[in-house]
């Protein structure tokens, strides 16, 4: 439908909408016009990708100086869904409502998911494929190839095979056509993508990353946006008014904390020192062959050169650095590494003094100031000449022509630690563990450059651009967010959610039919009591509740024992009477079969149960819609592993600079990982879904009142505090109801049809 908000002409894909749509789209549009940030909770299942690409889409056609849209989701399903989503709202502009504006829209990721060469896209990890791409397109390797060619007949064919040299086809054909190679307007998938550049012998990566500049719509992950190492490659040229969406953004700290932290262990220093040795020996080379090369590379580096486009680009480009872009030293590399063999013995005293680190036996914490202090002592290495680390390994590996970088994967890390260490004195904590706390007999050294402020990483984006929407399902205690990411938005909101039936049934489960607490507090959680009421509760339920049963532990290692202790004590067994139980392993793949027989087992009608963990794969991206999931049981509160020296250290931070206390911050942490695990059964209004918390500490209010206010409305006062067998009779009698027919017209009811929308918009004119 197509009707106006406030003064904007808003396209809409469907006949009818929510009145928290509706809502959404006016608090959205608020912040646009004002030009500034905001921070929106709409409920699950309530269409909120279509209405932010509806509004925003409709806003970009009414006010041409708005910039591209640049969608951010977590993973790539995700991704091709908002895309999908996109195409019908198009094909309805475009075919219903007549406006012929062209759009073109296209997905980006790694080379990993787009690449279409045979031989590529088989190689196994991220990084394989990054290496052997790099392999076929170095500017390099491409002019040795051309040079064969004349001379020795070296093959340029790309996925042929037996030359010395090979090229990639693609990108060769992609390159030939220089300003040509264009995508014409439309939305494209990932799949769209490789199907038109298998269709005209061009590299759909490559075709992609140029093609950002002419789209409308940009949808990446997140990393692409908030990463430095890849965010300067790929987001660098957008222009400020653009409007930035985080999607699904409830855990958009921990990805800024991890885009700049670093972890370093025995083997990747053991790695770094191969890498060192091995460069040295093509320093050697190269001085032998072509000197020039290397002295060519220290004029530049003198001139201050190395990071203003002097070395050659093409396929090989690397991550671009670690540190923060206003951060980087924009003058001449220090003269104690400009020399290549200069640089060698320097990276050697720094993997030397870095092992010698790793090698103590007793934890140790300490900050930016204290490391580099003692490294100076003991190595003369400064802080300014680590803050070049990074840069000055990409010119080196550019300038000794090395494509196989994932051989060297160990220095790149070391390199990255470097440039952090050096550049920032506030906001990072280094921790030296010789093992870890819950497995304190197996040795696991590792050396852990931890950022504690999660709004380093977001803070270029909030100044960067006009626009930035964050938004999710699951982003209350909403108040917090704009503390620990250190930003103003001009619009905060949580919207409620409008049922034409009762469809969610939030419970408290607080003690079992033997009236003993339940509790996943460390004091309880081994109790035999609690297990045992545990799994009475999973026993009882798979009798009542119809095909699928989602179960969230806190912890694999909560999982595992809960699990192991059900079938000594044979409740496993009863269980398996009802249903089948399939079970979250952190193997991916295992982890996929394991889904894949859960579906079929729903489908059949012989009913599953499925064990996950929160904050692992399946609570962050799978759905359990439908019959798949009619009922959730979060066991325990999934707090974070409290005695962590980083979790430690970031709560001190975060008390100390933001004034947000250790309680609040866990408390807040855990019950967004219970929400979103509990919102993973409900997808849509016409869906159904029983949501049990079986924790007594649930019943608190500085538990309950952190949860989103669309769960916390639907919670019957009588519901707080119940034991067993009273939760099996509200589980019996809330399935009985549902499984009555569904009726549409209450359902449509509660939609805004394009009348009511117009007659609002008359009512608003005329007040």
């Amino acid at each position: 439908m197509k009707f106006k908000l406030e003064d904007l002409t808003v396209y809409f894909p469907y006949e009818r909408m929510y009145p928290e749509q509706y809502t959404y789209m006016l608090e959205l549009k608020h912040s646009l016009d004002a030009k500034g940030h905001c921070l929106l909770e709409m409920p699950t299942g309530t269409g909120k990708t279509v209405t932010l690409l509806s509004l925003i889409t409709s806003y970009q056609l009414q006010h041409p100086e708005v910039g591209k849209l640049v969608y951010c989701t977590r993973t790539v399903p995700e991704m091709e869904k908002v895309l999908e989503e996109l195409k019908n709202l198009v094909k309805f502009r475009e075919e219903d409502a007549g406006v012929k504006a062209p759009i073109l829209a296209l997905g980006l990721s790694s080379r990993k998911n787009m690449c279409v060469h045979s031989q590529v896209r088989e190689e196994g990890s991220r990084e394989s494929v990054d290496a052997k791409c790099r392999k076929l397109t170095a500017s390099w390797v491409r002019e040795k190839v051309t040079v064969g060619d004349a001379g020795d007949g070296g093959s340029a064919s790309g996925e042929g095979g037996g030359a010395a040299h090979e090229l990639c086809e693609f990108y060769e054909e992609y390159e030939s056509k220089g300003s040509e190679a264009i995508l014409p307007p439309g939305v494209y998938t990932l799949d769209d993508l490789k199907v038109f550049g298998e269709q005209r012998r061009w590299c759909p990566y490559f075709l992609a990353r140029h093609m950002i500049s002419y789209a409308n719509v940009i949808v990446y992950n997140y990393q692409y946006m908030l990463d430095p190492k890849v965010s300067a490659l790929v987001s660098k040229e957008l222009e400020r008014e653009c409007v930035v969406v985080f999607d699904e953004a409830h855990n958009i700290d921990n990805v800024c904390i991890e885009a700049l932290s670093v972890n370093l262990r025995q083997q990747t220093l053991e790695n770094a020192t191969r890498s060192i040795t091995r460069l040295k020996n093509k320093i050697e080379d190269a001085k032998a062959t072509d000197a020039q090369r290397l002295s060519d590379e220290y004029n530049r580096l003198v001139r201050g050169l190395a990071q203003q486009g002097a070395i050659p680009q093409g396929g090989e480009e690397w991550l671009s650095n670690p540190a923060l872009p206003q951060d980087i030293l924009r003058e001449a590399v220090p003269g104690n590494i400009r020399r290549a063999e200069h640089f060698m013995a320097f990276l050697r005293r720094f993997v030397d003094h870095l092992k010698e680190r790793l090698g103590c036996q007793a934890f140790q914490s300490e900050n930016p100031t204290s490391f580099l202090d003692r490294l100076r002592n003991t190595t003369q290495i400064d802080a300014k000449s680590l803050k070049f680390c990074y840069d000055r390994l990409q010119s080196l590996m550019k300038t000794l022509e090395i494509v196989d970088t994932d051989d060297y994967y160990g220095l790149s890390l070391v390199a990255d630690f470097g440039t952090l260490v050096g550049t920032y004195d506030r906001g990072f904590a280094i921790i030296i563990e010789p093992y870890d706390e819950r497995l304190p007999s197996v040795p696991d050294p590792v050396i852990q450059l931890s950022c504690l402020d999660s709004s380093l990483a977001v803070r270029p984006v909030f100044e960067k651009f006009q626009s930035v929407v964050i938004t999710s399902g699951t982003l209350s205690p909403i108040d917090l967010y704009p503390k620990i990411l250190n930003f103003h938005p001009v619009v905060i909101r949580s919207l409620n959610m409008t049922l034409a039936r009762d469809c969610i049934c939030p419970v408290i489960l607080t003690k079992g039919a033997d009236q003993m607490p339940v509790s996943s507090a460390f004091e309880m959680r081994n109790d035999p009591g609690v297990v045992r009421n545990y799994g009475k509760l999973l026993v009882d339920l798979s009798a009542v509740v119809p095909d699928g049963i989602v179960c969230f532990f806190v912890s694999y290692l909560y999982m595992d024992s809960i699990v192991s202790q059900w079938s000594d004590m044979g409740i496993l067994r009863d269980i398996m009477q009802n249903k089948l139980v399939f079970i979250e392993t952190q193997d991916v793949v295992e982890t996929t079969l394991a889904l894949d027989n859960y579906r079929r087992a729903c489908d059949c009608g012989r009913g599953a149960i499925f064990f996950s963990v929160a904050r692992g794969k399946v609570a962050e991206g799978i759905d359990f819609d439908r019959h798949y999931g009619r009922c959730v049981v979060m066991f325990g509160v999934p707090y974070q592993y409290t005695l962590s020296r980083i979790l430690r250290a970031r709560l001190e931070y975060l008390r100390e600079t933001f004034q947000i206390s250790e309680s609040d911050f866990l408390a807040f942490d855990a019950v967004r990982q219970a929400a979103q695990c509990v919102g993973r059964v409900i997808r849509s209004k016409a869906d159904y879904g029983l949501m049990i918390f079986a924790d007594r500490r649930y019943a608190r209010p500085d538990k309950r009142d952190k949860l989103p206010g669309w769960i916390t409305k639907h919670i019957q006062h009588g519901n707080l505090n119940l034991s067993e067998d009273m939760l099996i009779q509200v589980a019996a009698q809330f399935m009985r109801s549902m499984a009555q027919p569904f009726d549409q017209r209450a359902n449509e009811e509660i939609l805004l049809s394009e009348e009511q929308l117009i007659g609002m918009q008359r009512g608003v004119i005329g007040r």
